[in-house]
């Protein structure tokens, strides 16, 4: 089965995804704790105010209950003596005010040792026809007190509130995407050869019914394009062999009638020769479209250190015709297991490079451990550039007619296939390809 994720692609400089319900967390709180915080301080403003209030209607109250008792005793009362820090009645020779005046002060407390604010009312009154300073105060420290435990409290009650909001609609939202995250699930594990099989649970939700419709139709259109690419090859794979196949033997049946031209020869031998290649065209081409549609066999498994030793025997008298010295470092319990005949098709590409690249007397290097499968090869060719790397009918040069340049791109697509990274270098005149078994941020590419 293919990994889901092995389309994808994360570009340079690209935010970073986020969770659905993590984004939506993340826009809730923006959206609520600004508001909570006004209405904190507006609460506590508001607290503030009328607590305010009440103090400055307790200080009138008790400015009339002071002057109904100074009506009813005489001048020479101690009242009119009376002096402490929330009450005093000093003589003045100012005329008396139709209003008190009511404002805030800082007068210092023996108690405290320092300045604490007050509450103060003054007024001059008119008391037995005489002009006296009437001041009263009331202290602020049990109101400044009272304040700040009910800010601490209305913190606490909000704090609490947005939590289990926060709890609750994120319960909720795992709730009501269920469905979203199930269809997604079945999603990632669609199989090509399989896609006829999905089927989607009904939904509560109208808007999820009707993507599981849409999926389902899009579903339906791939498997319908899927049999109809598999059918294409398949049959292109019959008919178009077969013909060629007929026209290479009555090619090689000309070149055996004597009575020919030596002109008559060279053009029927360069006829065979582009059939050839044409052959082997056609074969590539559908190597690759049965790669990209999955038309190989999974039931057997082969390992890459087996293949790799098993080319290499194969390709031994070609190594040494060329006179090339081979060095190997083989794992042993590098087994990488992969379909076998994506196995074969991976290994003879990238060793036949090696051999066909190279010059006589050259070197070839192969490592495999359980982590990289690097094979490297001395050539006479500069680097690759980067845009032609794996491009489809790009060759090395005019001297390697006989490839059709498709070599690298069945290779690529082999790995795209199986998620695994795939890099080139060129150093010191040496040409190497590496392959990782583990990609970046997924799970591991094929089993041991």
């Amino acid at each position: 089965m293919v990994p889901a994720t092995a389309g994808l692609i994360n570009k340079p400089g690209c935010m970073r995804p986020m969770k659905l319900l993590t984004q939506t967390t993340i826009y809730f709180l923006l959206l609520v704790l600004p508001l909570l915080t006004i209405s904190t301080f507006y609460l506590f403003s508001q607290f503030n105010k009328e607590i305010g209030h009440e103090i400055d209607e307790e200080l009138l109250n008790d400015q009339i209950q002071w002057l109904r008792y100074m009506d009813t005793v005489s001048i020479h009362s101690p009242v009119f003596q009376l002096s402490t820090p929330e009450f005093s009645l000093q003589p003045v020779t100012q005329p008396a005010q139709a209003k008190p005046v009511l404002e805030s002060v800082m007068l210092y407390q023996d108690i405290e040792g320092k300045k604490t604010p007050y509450r103060q009312l003054t007024q001059v009154l008119s008391i037995h026809n005489n002009s006296y300073l009437l001041t009263i105060r009331k202290s602020l420290i049990e109101r400044d007190d009272l304040i700040k435990n009910i800010f601490i409290v209305m913190l606490i009650v909000f704090g609490g509130l947005l939590v289990f909001i926060l709890l609750l609609n994120r319960m909720l939202s795992k709730r009501l995407w269920r469905p979203f995250y199930q269809s997604l699930e079945k999603l990632h594990g669609i199989e090509l050869k399989k896609m006829e099989n999905v089927s989607f649970s009904p939904s509560s939700i109208k808007e999820f019914n009707q993507l599981h419709t849409a999926l389902t139709a899009m579903i339906t259109r791939i498997h319908a394009d899927y049999q109809s690419i598999k059918e294409l090859t398949e049959d292109a794979a019959h008919e178009m062999q077969t013909p060629l196949a007929i026209a290479e033997s009555k090619l090689e049946l000309l070149l055996q009638d004597e009575t020919l031209s030596d002109a008559q020869l060279q053009a029927i031998a360069q006829s065979s020769e582009a059939l050839e290649r044409l052959a082997r065209l056609n074969h590539s081409l559908l190597l690759l479209a049965k790669i990209e549609n999955h038309q190989y066999d999974t039931s057997q498994p082969e390992s890459l250190q087996h293949v790799t030793k098993q080319y290499l025997g194969l390709l031994d008298e070609l190594i040494k015709d060329k006179k090339l010295t081979l060095e190997t470092q083989l794992t042993q319990d590098a087994s990488w297991q992969m379909p076998a005949a994506l196995a074969d098709m991976l290994i003879s590409n990238l060793v036949g490079n090696a051999i066909r690249y190279n010059y006589t007397g050259g070197k070839i290097k192969l490592q495999l451990d359980d982590q990289q499968f690097t094979i490297s090869n001395t050539s006479s060719w500069p680097a690759i550039p980067p845009q032609q790397l794996f491009q489809r009918f790009k060759k090395g040069g005019a001297v390697l007619d006989s490839s059709n340049g498709l070599g690298l791109a069945i290779v690529k697509k082999i790995c795209d296939t199986y998620n695994l990274p795939i890099s080139y270098h060129f150093e010191d005149g040496m040409h190497t390809f590496t392959i990782s078994r583990f990609s970046t941020n997924s799970k591991p590419s094929f089993a041991a």
